[in-house]
């Protein structure tokens, strides 16, 4: 396995934007929800095969703050495939040592996806394997616009002084607060753009895109990533 043979050079942080399940259906004239259960089945399997080869983080965009504007039938099928990974997760994926966190606004879900996602994160906190952290009604803009306003709140009670800010502090107010950058961002589907996502935490990563859909990609698509990875210099804007 090329994961296992570059394991000196494995990034720790992998970020995938999971792209291209309503282009997945329509090829094969279904409707999209079936390309949305077909990328949730992948999700499994990819987030699985990270965690054997030694991936510390994985970070999956799996709802952004703008999916929201999509037709309400599409969106309600979604929260039906969110829930359903979360009772799965519970009954089955627990015995997986990985580490759950969700990280997005939480608050614009139903107050029953909120109990699951809750209950998911406090089952699997005491993991030691992989930090799986999905993004869910996140994006990258209203993570800093929060993290600049939890900052506000910081001056104004007095735990901090305006002149604090730098660098350094600033990633404590974000979702991901204790996790490393990301090392590499991974997207599917021939799109080649961020889309709003870990805009702080992409300062620095490699970016690997696949002209293949989200379904379609596969263990042997990762490794290809894991191995252009490793054949990168990271000079972080130095010689």
């Amino acid at each position: 396995m090329a994961a296992e043979k570059k394991a000196s050079v494995l990034p720790q942080h992998v970020g995938i934007i999971m792209d291209g399940n309503g282009r997945w259906a329509k090829k094969r004239l279904l409707p999209r929800s079936a390309g949305h259960r077909a990328g949730a089945q992948n999700f499994r399997t990819i987030t699985r095969y990270c965690s054997r080869v030694g991936i510390k983080y994985l970070t999956f965009y799996a709802f952004s703050t703008e999916n929201w504007s999509r037709p309400a039938e599409e969106v309600g099928g979604l929260m039906h495939l969110f829930k359903d990974y979360l009772e799965e997760a519970l009954r089955d994926f627990m015995d997986e040592n990985i580490r759950v966190r969700f990280i997005g606004d939480m608050g614009g879900f139903s107050e029953d996806l909120q109990a699951l996602m809750r209950r998911v994160e406090k089952e699997s906190a005491g993991k030691t394997g992989m930090v799986l952290n999905l993004a869910m009604n996140y994006g990258g803009r209203a993570e800093l616009s929060r993290a600049a306003r939890l900052f506000a709140e910081d001056v104004q009670a007095g735990r901090r002084a305006p002149g604090d800010m730098d660098e350094e502090l600033l990633p404590q107010y974000l979702y991901t607060a204790g996790q490393p950058d990301l090392d590499l961002l991974i997207r599917p589907s021939g799109e080649q753009r961020l889309s709003n996502f870990l805009l702080w935490q992409c300062a620095y990563a490699e970016f690997v895109f696949f002209d293949i859909l989200w379904p379609d990609f596969r263990p042997q698509d990762l490794d290809k990533a894991l191995e252009i990875y490793a054949s990168r210099q990271r000079r972080f804007g130095g010689v």
